[in-house]
């Protein structure tokens, strides 16, 4: 199995002191790398899925080649004003302030089994408000996935006790 934390890039202080992001333009970058990655989030998937939801903007890139390797439909969960025609959205807060994540209103099919996924979870917001747009058209999340996970934010925590199955493929505790 290819150890995908080596081909993960750490820029120290960013966006602002004491943060340490974690690239995957870096792994991206790795054609074998990042086929490796998709055949691992695609081995974590346990039963039929419907659909992807991509979380805008990296789970766009990890969405839809896992799409491809599962055979099913991608939704994109966006940002506001984003998509065009009629829309779904929730707000949720962030450290300061709001956002709010979309999609078309038509995108989902209500007891469509819908895998969320994203790069990274953190504090876990924008993933949970997925969850809750998703659930408010009637589709079953039947898990959420990431590359990585930032256990020490307690986001994939939190998607637990919203009853959501989390998988990720790589863990950054206590950095």
């Amino acid at each position: 199995m290819t150890d995908l934390r080596r081909h993960i890039r750490t820029i120290v202080d960013y966006p602002k002191p004491g943060i340490q992001f974690r690239d995957i333009t870096t792994l991206l970058l790795d054609g074998p790398a990042f086929a490796a990655t998709i055949t691992q989030l695609a081995a974590l998937v346990a039963g039929p899925v419907d659909l992807i939801a991509g979380i805008e903007a990296r789970g766009f890139v990890f969405g839809a080649a896992l799409a491809d390797r599962l055979g099913c439909g991608l939704v994109l969960l966006r940002k506001k004003n984003k998509l065009p025609g009629a829309v779904l959205g929730v707000n949720y807060a962030l450290e300061y302030g709001q956002d709010r994540i979309e999609m078309h209103a038509d995108a989902v099919a209500a007891g469509a089994r819908v895998l969320v996924i994203d790069d990274l979870i953190a504090t876990g917001g924008t993933a949970l408000a997925a969850v809750q747009l998703l659930r408010m058209v009637g589709a079953e999340v039947t898990a959420a996935a990431f590359v990585i996970d930032l256990p020490d934010l307690g986001g994939a925590a939190r998607l637990r006790e919203a009853g959501v199955k989390v998988e990720a493929l790589v863990e950054f505790a206590g950095e």
